[in-house]
Formats: structure tokens, sequence, C-alpha cells
């Protein structure tokens, strides 16, 4: 979602705020701007669009400071334009935000009552007058926002300037992530540890509801109801603060290719390849009646081959839902179940709702995620982290196999515990996981036959995935990620409901993507696969070599590795991601930054 930096600093902070915003454009954006303060005055500059063209407004009307703070947003209230644009400024006060004020409209009705003038359709403009206005009513810039934060409802992360306070940054948080970065005479706020990366690795966590008064040479930090709080102070590695696509044309293509590492490091931690055995887990999946799956988009899918494997390897009943849905329905819920929240950043609103939710009601709670020091992380009973590193492409790929990694590694642990795999199994299903790496490596070697057939799925309007068992979802995963980057039109279906509807669809401008695994449904795919060819539908069935061929003219072979049926979502999810990509490519789209997407979704 929206990016946040701040920097209280010793020299020119507009050229740092500036490569900061560029490091944090994964998180989707449709217009960026910075503040800082210039011989005691608070100047701004904004645009809409990409940082490329704040960089021209600067380039026009340079801006100078060493206190600053910026924002790259992604629009929730009003339309992106360079007035909505942060930071916003009333009076005294100017500042950024990520988040929804969800009462915005009443302390709008309230302050505009008050003879205040508002100039942009935003809710967080609200916050800029609200906080203007305690100020004005003679409290201190401390006293001021803490009464600020106590009007306001929703979630946000909030990043202060205030005019004639030269050496302050006031943040604070509740319900989305924010940073403080400890450095030698600086200090850094940030929306996340990617944000701060490139001045320090010293990182502060703000915790849920807290507030933080930040100077050049340190950090008061205070809790949601006013009192100090001393946050620890952690080292995070290299890795979250130098991200760079090295020789790889996007991000999201390097990614695909750091999968056979992204997939081997997160096995590492569920697995013991010396053994040959799954770790025991902090979970007793012995006396679990049930998991209950709680994730968004592409989790949501890895959530389903989840389903697959705890069903049909450890006999564990299982359900996956959206967590948007969950949070509404009153779900009905036995004490026996334990809620796994999945998400790559551990950000996730609804998500992390549903968790804490879950929570409340009692219930062992666990965080399938790739942010460790994330809210998911530190709300959850038990973390159970993936290993993909930071992952910039908005469109998810080696975040999605390593929550699938670690999902198949613990249906297998879970597996043992309930008696349900023996030694000999156990040391079957472990050496089939240790082996998806290099299954991996090898599908990426298909990249050539991936993009011919991108060349002319780009030329289509509408196209079909299809696959039974766990590939149901992983076609679901392919559709969504076509739509994503290429903004094709595209379905999921599992293979055998394609007679009961979905088949009307088919005719000669409709692409058929099969995904066909040489496992137990492989002939029954196969035969669905013959239907869409008698009808005239242009069939690409990826499916191994040793594979035998479905006879009927317009099926296209393409050829995948030989793998155990366990580990196919984990090597079919790279022709699936190739062929998104490739056909974006091919299209001429912003790959690494779709229209409209975001990549930590951290509102509803």
């Amino acid at each position: 979602m929206c990016g946040i930096i701040g920097i209280t600093g010793a020299g020119a902070v507009v050229p740092r705020l500036i490569d900061s915003l560029k490091r944090l454009e994964y998180r989707g954006y449709d217009s960026a701007g910075i503040a800082a303060v210039v011989d005691g005055r608070i100047e701004r500059r904004r645009a809409k669009g990409k940082i490329r063209e704040l960089e021209a407004v600067l380039a026009a009307e340079p801006l100078s400071g060493t206190i600053g703070i910026g924002h790259t947003r992604w629009a929730t209230h009003g339309a992106p334009t360079t007035a909505n644009a942060h930071p916003h400024k009333a009076g005294r006060v100017c500042l950024v935000h990520n988040g929804i004020i969800e009462n915005f409209a009443e302390l709008k009705a309230e302050l505009e009552a008050e003879g205040r003038v508002f100039e942009s359709q935003t809710d967080t403009e609200v916050v800029a007058h609200l906080l203007d206005h305690k100020l004005a009513a003679g409290l201190t810039p401390l006293d001021a926002f803490k009464a600020t934060l106590d009007r306001l409802t929703g979630a946000y992360a909030l990043a202060v300037l205030i005019e004639g306070e030269d050496d302050l940054i006031l943040g604070a948080r509740r319900g989305s992530p924010l940073v403080v970065g400890w450095g030698e005479g600086e200090m850094y706020l940030g929306s996340d540890a990617l944000a701060v990366g490139p001045f320090t690795q010293k990182i502060s966590y703000l915790e849920e509801g807290d507030y933080v008064a930040m100077t050049r040479s340190g950090a008061r930090m205070f809790d949601a109801s006013g009192h100090p709080a001393d946050r620890p102070v952690v080292q995070v590695s290299a890795s979250s603060a130098m991200v760079e696509k090295g020789a790889y044309r996007h991000f999201m293509e390097k990614e695909v290719h750091e999968q056979p590492d992204s997939v081997q490091h997160t096995l590492s931690e569920y697995l013991d390849l010396v053994t040959g055995a799954a770790k025991p887990q902090s979970v007793d999946f012995a006396a679990v009646d049930r998991i209950q799956i709680i994730a968004c988009g592409t989790a949501f899918y890895a959530g389903q081959i989840g389903k697959y494997a705890f069903e049909k390897y450890a006999g564990l009943p299982c359900d996956v839902e959206i967590a948007s849905e969950f949070r509404y329905r009153s779900p009905a819920l036995t004490p026996g179940t334990v809620a796994v929240a999945v998400s790559q950043s551990g950000e996730t609103a609804d998500t992390l709702a549903s968790l804490t939710w879950c929570k409340a009601q009692g219930l062992k709670t666990a965080a399938v995620v790739n942010v460790h020091t994330s809210s998911m992380a530190r709300e959850a009973d038990v973390l159970w982290p993936t290993h993909a590193g930071p992952e910039i492409g908005v469109a998810s790929t080696k975040a999605f196999t390593a929550q699938v990694s670690a999902l198949l590694a613990l249906a297998v642990a879970a597996g043992v515990a309930r008696g349900k795999i023996d030694a000999t199994r156990e040391a079957e299903l472990v050496k089939a996981l240790f082996e998806a790496p290099r299954l991996i490596a090898e599908a990426l070697q298909m990249d050539g036959q991936i993009r011919a057939i991108a060349h002319d799925l780009a030329k289509a309007t509408d196209v079909l995935f299809l696959g039974r068992g766990a590939m149901f979802p992983l076609a679901m995963e392919g559709a969504l990620k076509l739509k994503e980057i290429s903004y094709i039109h595209a379905e999921g279906y599992a293979a055998g409901e394609l007679k009961h509807g979905p088949i009307a669809l088919v005719d000669e401008k409709t692409p058929i993507i099969a995904l066909a695994p040489l496992d137990e449904v492989y002939e029954k795919t196969a035969s669905n696969l013959q239907e869409v060819a008698a009808r005239g539908g242009p069939v690409v069935m990826i499916a191994p070599a040793s594979a035998p061929a479905p006879h009927g003219a317009g099926i296209r072979r393409v050829d995948a590795p030989d793998c155990h049926p366990l580990i196919a979502p984990l090597v079919y999810a790279v022709p699936v991601q190739l062929l998104a990509y490739y056909t974006a490519v091919q299209k001429g789209t912003d790959v690494d930054q779709p229209r409209n997407l975001a990549k930590s979704v951290t509102v509803e």
C-alpha cells in the first residue's frame, strides 16, 4: 500500500527521500510527494503518477532541507490527482498517511463548522486540520498529536512535520506498519524496513497504537495510553536494505528465477534432509480437529493447495476462506481448530483482522508469513515462516511458492504426527519436497516454449485455465497472474466442471491452458481436453513428456518436468508465472507495478 519515509537528518534529505520512495514503488502507488522544512517553513512538492513526475517537479522547483517526509499514495479517498497527493498541509501541520480514517466525514463536518476549508477529497487532510486545530488551542505538539489520535477511528500510519519545529517528526501507527530507524546524528521513520534500509539496519518496530516523537538525536516512543514505551532495537538483514533487479528486465522476472533458492530455504525450515524426516512442530497436530486457513488473493490459492495436502496426507479437515468474507459472516469454529493466516507481508488488513478475531475466540493461531517481524507474525501464537526474501514485484511469485512449500511440508509433519504417514512414506515425501528446487530450476528451462505461447496469448481477450486436484487452485492462480499484469480476462476452473457451464465459452478465439501432471487424475484431465478440442478451442497442455498424449487435433503440448504429485503445484507454478510474465511483456504493460494494484493491502 502507500509508502512512508521521514528523515531528521544532518545533511540534505530530499535526494534520500526520493531514493527511499523509489524502493517503496513495489507497494503500488498513483502519486507521490515530499515535504521539507526550509528556513523554518514547510515546503512541499507533489505529482500525479510515477516518481519520475515528482523528480521533474523538483527539477523545476528545487527543494532543500535537513528534515523531511515523503510518500507514495495508492488512492482510497479521492482520485489520483496532485491535489489529493500527499503530503497534506493545514496551517502549521504537514503530514503523510497510510490507511483509512473511517470517521473522516464526521470530523470534516465538525472542522468545517469551525471555519476550516479543505483542498482535497482525502480523509488524510482531516487529520492535518484536526492536529492544527489542537495546536491552535495551545497544546504542545506531542499533546496535540495524542489528542488528535484519540479522535481517529480506522487504520493509519502517520508521519508529521510541524512548522516552527525544526527538529521533530511525529509518527503513529494503528493497523498499518511503521518502523523507526536509528542512525548517527540522524533518525528515520518508514513504512517498513526497506524504506529505511538505505540508511540503517537498526530498526525499532512500533507496536499497535504506538506513537513516537523523533529528533536527530533519538526517539521517544509511547503506547496507545500515552505511557512511555521501550521498543527494542533489532538488526535487520542487509537483504532488507538493498534490493536491485540485477541483470533482469523486471523484478518479477528476477523473482521467478529466485524460486529454487527461496523454496529450498523455506523447506529447510520444516524438513531435515539428513534424516529424511519432517521437523516436529510446536502445534500438536494429533490434537487438532481442523485447520482453518484465512488469506487473500494469491495467498488464498496457496491455502487451497495446502487444503488438498492436509486432507490427503494428514487426514486433517481443512477449510480455506477469503479473509474479507470470513470476517463478516460469523463463522462457527470448534475449540480444536487451528486458525492459520497466510500472507506475504504479514500486514494484509482483512487477514490480520481475521487472525485477531480467531485469537479472541480462544483458538490456537498460526501465521505463514514472509516478513517475520510483521503484525501477523507477532500476533499469532505460532510463526511458520517462509524465506522468500524481499519480493518487489506486485504480482506475487516466489512468495507464493514459498507459502505452498511451507504448507506442503507442514501437511507432511501433520501426517506423521497423526499416524497417517509411516517412516517409509515420510522419507518418500520429504525426498520429493527436497527435489522441488531442482525441478523448479528445470521448469525455468521451459522459458523458450512459454515465450512462443505468450506471443499468441497476447492477442486473446479471454483465457481459461483448467486443472484437477491441486492443479485447480493453481489454475485459478494462473488466471489471476494473467489478469494482474497483462490485463487479459482469465478464469480458472476445475477441469471436471467444464461441461457444467464454462464449456459454453469455448471457441476458436479462447485459448485454454491446461495443467496436467502425471497423477491419478491425468486421464480424466486428458478427456476433458479432448472435449474442448472437439469444440474448436485452442488448447495448451502443460504436462510431462512421459504422459500419453490425448487424441484430437488442436492440442499443443508443452513439456514440463516429471515430478511427484506432492510437489506438482511448485513445479507447475513456474510455467504459469512465465506465461503471465511474457504475455505482459508482449503487451507492453507495467509488469512490476500493474495498474490499480498494491503489493501490501493494509486497508479494507
